[in-house]
């Protein structure tokens, strides 16, 4: 037996791999209820419920999904063109360390330039992170995988010592947070009185206009042709360098986004739980999505439903809430097998 390329593969197929990948998760999620004593029916119903059963729970989940949305468009735009960018993670935290840096009163500004400066300099602190493993890799062909990655541990460390020396609220009773930001650097709500903020609308607008750079501009040509084929696009006059750096500052751009609209909107200081995983969940999100920035939307929105939920059906139900986490690991893995007979049919010799 063996694997055999699809010259053109129909619509159907090219849908197929997410619709099967959802179903395939929620039949593993199914089975793993059972043993932990639920009923699926109940479980998925009381997931649901959790999710978008009242006013209050649907926003929190648009809540969730505004950080999602984020990097799982900075994965999205890196794998396009191959850049294996896994260090999404600690491109938010670097948003988010600028945006407190920036806004715990060093530019006394009004808001709405304040805003602005915070998170033009939040998407350059992700994406000169980013540069740093683009660089290793066309100069000297150092693997991204693996240094994006360890960004992701040596931030994270970098940000433990922020916030037990220069960015320590010296009000916070010696808990290792930084101070918080000033009402001029947060995002106001879209509902008073709720959480839900404008970092929602900022990343609609995100996936909206990287959509538009990957259907209407050169770049996204150039990116597309990058991540078909490197040599081709070389040999046809492309710049492939100067592609794959221009794609890690927009990817680390974008996961900048998400530190700063988790500061600046949600929490309003920085810690180190600031993120319980977003940068690497982004991934799942990216590949639910087929890497289609307005997929990515759904995607998010998908994942986030998912863990919220999650925690509602666990406290009503007593299932334990790691279901959610079996369900995305299994959809993720699924899907990467879905894609595969997308693009090839298996044959015997």
């Amino acid at each position: 037996m063996r694997l055999e390329p699809i010259a053109n593969p129909g619509l159907a197929r090219r849908l197929a791999p997410p619709a099967l990948a959802i179903a395939g998760s929620f039949l593993v999620a199914s089975l793993l209820a059972l043993i932990a004593g639920g009923n699926p029916f109940a479980v998925f119903g009381a997931i649901l419920k959790g999710a978008a059963g009242s006013k209050f729970a649907l926003l929190e989940t648009l809540n969730r999904a505004t950080p999602l949305i984020f990097t799982g468009l900075a994965v999205a735009v890196a794998f396009r063109a191959r850049l294996w960018n896994i260090g999404a993670e600690a491109q938010l935290y670097a948003g988010a360390v600028v945006t407190v840096m920036l806004g715990t009163g060093a530019l006394p500004w009004p808001s709405l330039p304040l805003l602005v400066v915070i998170g033009v300099a939040a998407m350059l602190a992700g994406a000169l992170l980013l540069l740093i493993p683009a660089l290793l890799k066309t100069r000297f062909g150092v693997d991204e995988v693996v240094t994006t990655l360890l960004f992701n541990f040596i931030f994270l460390l970098f940000v433990s010592y922020l916030l037990e020396g220069p960015l320590k609220d010296p009000m916070g009773m010696g808990w290792p947070k930084s101070a918080r930001l000033i009402p001029e650097a947060r995002l106001p709500r879209i509902i008073d009185g709720l959480r839900l903020h404008w970092g929602f609308v900022l990343a609609l607008i995100s996936a909206l206009v990287l959509w538009v750079i990957n259907t209407r501009t050169t770049l996204g040509f150039e990116m597309r042709a990058v991540g078909q084929n490197a040599e081709a696009a070389r040999f046809a006059g492309i710049p492939v360098t100067r592609v794959i750096l221009k794609t890690a500052l927009l990817s680390g751009g974008l996961a900048a986004l998400a530190g700063f609209s988790e500061v600046a909107g949600l929490k309003g200081s920085l810690t180190l739980d600031l993120s319980p995983g977003y940068g690497y969940t982004g991934i799942v999100v990216a590949m639910l999505a087929l890497l289609h920035p307005l997929g990515v939307v759904v995607a998010a929105l998908f994942v986030a439903a998912i863990f919220v939920g999650a925690d509602a059906m666990s406290r009503a139900l007593g299932v334990p809430s790691y279901l959610a986490d079996i369900m995305l690991a299994s959809a993720l893995l699924m899907m990467v097998l879905a894609i595969l007979l997308s693009k090839f049919r298996v044959v015997r010799d």
